[in-house]
């Protein structure tokens, strides 16, 4: 807002006799501190340029028609000095439109050409420049972002270029797994038909052992029936016999022929020719069942594993030499390696280790049990002060006993409570230190599975969650350490895929676990599982 110097300067003077903030006459802004006054050029020169008006009119009235013609004046000032300035530096007139000086400074801090006098009178405290230096500087500036935009666009058009041979390869890959499947399903539907057919040929065996059996039944029924209608047309002429010595005399053979027919009969009956068709029947319906409930199970990994890949990112994340992998199974995503990673628990029970947790690295809220098995979050006044070396003294947290550095390791703890982490570190690793150095995932010596509401890895003070919520109380760890991986599951009837990390260790790793309030920890013992 311009107003008029003097004016100006007045209502400031009598606010400040009256202790008032200096505050602008029209918006009443209020100022922290009285600011410098600047003169409206724009303003200025239009007066300026309305005073030369009034005394060129004057010249005419003066000189008459015999006068010289009036020189043009100067357009009014619309636009800024400035933009003149660099309007008139683009056209070689480079000089300042009010004081009528070279324009060949610049100030650093308005970011605008000047002349000397605009650097005395306006920039006072400012960081002033030659307009040549200045140019040279940002000329150098210029380059230097042509440079990175010239490094970025080929990275990107090398990364774009990756992306489609990656792309290519999706396509051979998923079409040479479809192949593969289909062949591995097509043998798995040839071995059961192979043993459909060996159950029909047993069907068949049963049918024809049954029905030899049950005509042989049906023949001798047929003999036995003759011989008892003839025997018993011997009854009905025995039992018409006038002759009681007759009678007497024939009677006892007739009648042990009898007995002999009955007992036959029953032997004939006794035994159900329809039974081995039930066994059959049962057998095979079992089988059915536990091959459907296994199919449905496997399938269903396969299902699970497939989609956690697609939610997968394609470049992951790098940082500080260790790349946290997200993957939807055990499976590892370098080719055909992923045939030998271990998919049920039984496979993973061969790599299994026994542990032991460390009392001298506890932290002093921390109690150890249970055959050194399990650890407790206690209050501190519970427990007395016993002082170790290598005890961690300002994080809740303990190391075992044991060091992992075999090809394959694996082992499940038992978790109870809302939050608490799971680690593998270096020996070495900070235990004293009062910042957040000495805690796990927080250094370059140690990675952490971190769970509270939901999942998140750590390394290096570098965190990374992801969409996966706690639903089962069982965690197990599988090291491969030469390969340079750690994997985290959920351990129920199946294994839960959490998370992958990949790391290059130098050191054997000593597992270690932090908690929470109300928490507790415990080494599953495997040795009973294998």
């Amino acid at each position: 807002h311009s107003f008029c110097s003097e004016c100006f300067r007045k209502r400031w003077e009598r606010d400040r006799r009256n202790e008032c903030p200096c505050s602008c006459p029209e918006c009443t802004y209020t100022f922290p501190s009285r600011p410098q006054r600047i003169t409206d050029t724009t303003l200025a020169e239009q007066v300026r340029d309305r005073g030369s008006a009034g005394d060129g009119k004057r010249q005419r009235r003066q000189h008459g028609s015999g006068g010289k013609p009036p020189q043009k004046q100067p357009e009014s000032g619309r636009k800024s000095p400035q933009k003149r300035a660099f309007r008139d530096a683009a056209s070689g007139d480079a000089r300042c439109r009010k004081h009528n000086r070279p324009l060949d400074l610049y100030c650093c801090t308005s970011d605008v050409i000047i002349c000397a006098a605009c650097a005395q009178t306006e920039h006072g405290g400012h960081r002033i420049g030659c307009v040549s230096e200045e140019r040279r500087r940002k000329q150098e500036e210029l380059r230097n972002i042509q440079e990175t935009n010239k490094e970025t666009l080929q990275k990107q058009k090398h990364r774009c270029g990756n992306l489609k041979n990656v792309l290519t390869q999706i396509e051979e890959e998923a079409g040479q797994v479809a192949d593969y499947c289909e062949g591995v399903l097509v043998g798995v539907m040839a071995s059961i038909q192979k043993h459909y057919l060996s159950v029909r040929e047993l069907i068949g065996v049963q049918e024809k052992a049954v029905a030899d059996r049950v005509s042989n039944s049906v023949q001798t029924l047929e003999k036995k029936i003759k011989e008892m209608e003839k025997r018993d047309a011997e009854l009905e002429r025995l039992a018409l016999s006038d002759s009681d010595t007759h009678f007497l005399q024939e009677w006892p053979a007739l009648q042990r022929l009898c007995e002999v027919d009955r007992v036959q009969v029953r032997s004939e009956l006794s035994e159900d020719p329809l039974l081995p068709f039930e066994f059959t029947k049962r057998a095979v319906e079992e089988v059915g069942v536990r091959l459907e409930e296994f199919c449905k199970k496997e399938f269903a990994s396969v299902t699970e594993s497939g989609d956690s890949e697609v939610e997968q990112e394609l470049t992951g994340d790098t940082e500080e030499g260790v790349t946290v992998q997200r993957c939807g199974s055990s499976d590892s995503p370098r080719g055909m390696t992923s045939s030998l990673e271990p998919r049920t628990r039984a496979e993973f029970l061969q790599y299994a280790c026994d542990l032991t947790l460390d009392p001298t690295t506890a932290h002093k809220d921390l109690v150890v049990s249970v055959g050194d098995k399990e650890v407790k979050r206690m209050s501190q006044g519970s427990l007395p002060s016993v002082r170790h070396p290598q005890r961690f003294t300002r994080q809740r947290q303990l190391l075992c006993r044991e060091a992992l550095q075999a090809e394959h390791c694996y082992y499940e703890v038992e978790v109870e409570g809302d939050k608490f982490e799971i680690a593998l570190a270096y020996k070495g690793m900070d235990r004293k230190s009062s910042t957040k150095l000495s805690a796990f995932g927080a250094n370059v010596h140690s990675w952490s599975l971190d769970r509270s509401s939901s999942y998140s890895v750590s390394h290096n003070s570098h965190s990374k969650g992801f969409t996966k919520y706690p639903q089962h109380q069982r965690i197990g760890v599988y090291l491969k350490f030469k390969e340079g991986s750690v994997s985290f599951y959920e351990v129920s009837d199946t294994m839960i895929f959490l998370y992958k990390i990949e790391a290059d260790f130098t050191e054997p790793l000593y597992p270690g676990f932090w908690l929470d309030d109300k928490c507790c920890i415990r080494i599953c013992d495997l040795s009973q599982d294998i």
